[in-house]
């Protein structure tokens, strides 16, 4: 069971997302699927406990024993490469069984040894099936040199990788052929993955997103289960021994660069266990072979020059985690827009913060007055407007319309870039738009926002994902600045559906070719929409965490707290489902299906999925 902390979150949530009758009715039928289980004999799931996971979702011996009779149009041969050196007995027996346990049956092991002998002990292994190929190389190549000549052995149309003391899932090989007989254009696949520790006990799981490219410059979260066409793999050359200990993350990353994204598929299941032990990497605050970290900024830095991308790489808040920042080209201007009614105060920190930290030159503020009624605010408006970057705009309609208000400010503002910010912000990043111009000047970035916190020092904003609470919601809410959440996910820079209009910034032209923000959505999800249109046309949209801003959120505008307010909500919602509901039934592609859409904090899945939908 959840604690109950957690549950009166969760009520709490639904009632400022959908209103009190709406989220009573969604409890009762909460309620209604337990009773249904218990009278079912299904147990109650946990969240994120990864043993009831497992039981819920894996396949029972049963439906395994199904797919050995599947026969499917194309049956590929798969050749899986290990490279060998010193292989633990217990390890090279366990990986072999894994392998001869496989579902799918046209498959062939290539196992190249860079041992200084052959181990006697591992003939009887070899020797269990004829579709394993087992080669003493004359001198230890290093993995990438050892993993070459695996690949050299192969005569199958399709090159997976696994590590000599790892396994794979029995419907591994099952799962990619059905990926690859869907999506005939597929070059290269990879898996969701977990831990295996030297007894067996599995932990971790590591439920991934789709291809996401600033999500792997910032990581190799694609690691395991990879698996590359032939042809593909004869392209790339191989592997490179100069990234030796990185040499999976910087033959990714050179794959991505030729295979178009839509060929690049990722299958939502767990069907490789990565070994921890003493010396292998599995664990990210390991200190074993940081050797690997130092090679894997040298993979992405011969990567962003492959790429014509300039840029400086770093390693982030924990090993195995790169922070990527670009290099701005000129000075273009800078538009940040601003909503204001009344509220001095709030402004005047918002905009001191901005005077006083900001080191970008080129930049104006952009004031968009709301109907204000107070003289003190006038009175600072135009104080305010002494200033050679600030001036004020005025919204010419009545009424709260956020979408409107930034529709004006971006009309009005001279800058070849815009900000969105919200007034009831602080600015803690001296060097904010440097970050986010970096970014934001690529080509394939249509969209760039920041980690947002509260006051307390806990986060109000890390990127939002698209079906959290029914329609959007931020990830990683309440988490605090000193911790991490999911994967440390909060602290990666990442590719991701939407981020939040209180900080975002986006060319103008994007503005003008997404047609504006949507003034549908006066309040609610506007920012989301404007994500996916911009998403729509083919751009990225990147989150940062190296841009950090207080929100003092809601102060300015209030809660959802009237029936008005609520009618108007319930509207937008039902606007933002009518255009975006293919998305939600296909799921965000930066998240996964295997973790909840009850909650920000990325728990795995109460219940049996169903895979066949995306949602």
């Amino acid at each position: 069971m959840l604690n109950l902390s957690h549950r009166i979150n969760q009520i709490k949530f639904y009632i400022e997302k959908y209103g009190f009758f709406k989220t009573i009715r969604k409890c009762i039928l909460v309620v209604a699927r337990k009773v249904l289980r218990i009278l079912q004999g299904r147990k109650d799931i946990n969240y994120g406990d990864y043993g009831d996971w497992i039981r819920a979702n894996e396949l029972k011996q049963t439906q395994i024993e199904e797919q050995v009779k599947k026969k499917f149009d194309k049956m590929p041969k798969i050749s899986i490469v290990v490279p060998m050196y010193h292989t633990p007995e217990k390890f090279l027996k366990e990986l072999v069984q894994s392998v001869m346990e496989q579902t799918y049956a046209n498959w062939e092991l290539c196992l190249a040894d860079g041992s200084e002998k052959q181990n006697e002990k591992f003939q009887s292994i070899y020797a269990q099936d004829e579709r394993i190929h087992y080669q003493l190389l004359e001198e230890n190549k290093g993995i990438s040199g050892n993993t070459n000549a695996a690949i050299q052995m192969a005569t199958g149309q399709y090159i997976a990788l696994l590590d000599h003391d790892d396994t794979l899932a029995p419907y591994a090989l099952y799962e990619v052929v059905k990926t690859i007989n869907q999506y005939p254009e597929t070059e290269f696949l990879y898996s969701d993955e977990d831990k295996i520790d030297e007894s067996g006990n599995r932990s971790e799981g590591y439920f991934k997103p789709d291809f996401a490219p600033d999500t792997l410059r910032a990581q190799n979260y694609i690691c395991h289960f990879s698996v590359f066409q032939k042809e593909l793999m004869d392209k790339l050359g191989g592997f490179q021994s100069e990234f030796d200990g990185a040499q999976d993350y910087d033959i990714f990353l050179r794959m991505s660069e030729i295979v178009k994204p839509e060929n690049i598929k990722h299958i939502s299941k767990i069907l490789y266990h990565w070994r921890v032990h003493k010396d292998s990497t599995a664990k990210l605050d390991s200190q074993a072979k940081n050797y690997a970290f130092d090679n894997g900024i040298k993979a992405i830095e011969a990567h962003l020059e492959r790429m014509g991308l300039r840029g400086t790489v770093t390693n982030g808040c924990i090993n195995g985690i790169y922070r990527v920042d670009y290099e701005v080209k000129g000075e273009p201007k800078v538009s940040i827009v601003i909503p204001n009614k009344d509220e001095k105060e709030i402004l005047e920190v918002c905009v001191s913060s901005i005077l006083e930290k900001t080191t970008y030159g080129n930049y104006e503020i952009v004031i968009v007055e709301n109907n204000s009624q107070t003289e003190e605010i006038f009175e600072y408006y135009q104080e305010l407007e002494k200033h050679p970057k600030i001036k004020v705009v005025k919204y010419p309609k009545t009424g709260f319309n956020y979408s409107g208000i930034i529709n004006v400010g971006v009309q009005k503002a001279s800058g070849e870039y815009i900000v969105q910010l919200n007034n009831d912000t602080e600015l803690l990043t001296s060097n904010w738009l440097e970050i986010m111009l970096g970014f934001c000047q690529r080509e394939d970035v249509g969209a760039v926002g920041v980690k947002l916190f509260y006051p307390d020092e806990t986060i109000q904003h890390a990127g939002i994902i698209v079906g959290i609470g029914g329609i959007a919601g931020n990830r990683f809410k309440s988490i605090p600045k000193s911790g991490h959440g999911y994967f440390a996910e909060e602290s990666m820079i990442q590719n991701l559906s939407a981020v939040t209009g209180a900080c975002v910034m986006s060319p103008k032209k994007v503005y003008e070719e997404v047609g504006f923000m949507n003034e549908e959505l006066a309040v609610a999800f506007n920012d989301v929409d404007f994500c996916l249109k911009i998403r729509e046309k083919g751009y990225l949209i990147v989150y940062t965490p190296n841009v950090e801003f207080i929100h003092y959120e809601s102060k300015s505008r209030g809660y959802e707290d009237t029936p008005e307010k609520k009618k108007r909500f319930q509207n937008e919602i039902n606007t933002f489902e009518k255009r975006w509901q293919n998305v939600l039934d296909e799921g965000d592609p930066y998240y996964n299906i295997n973790l909840s859409l009850d909650t920000e904090v990325y728990h795995m899945k109460s219940c049996k999925i169903d895979y066949d939908k995306k949602a």
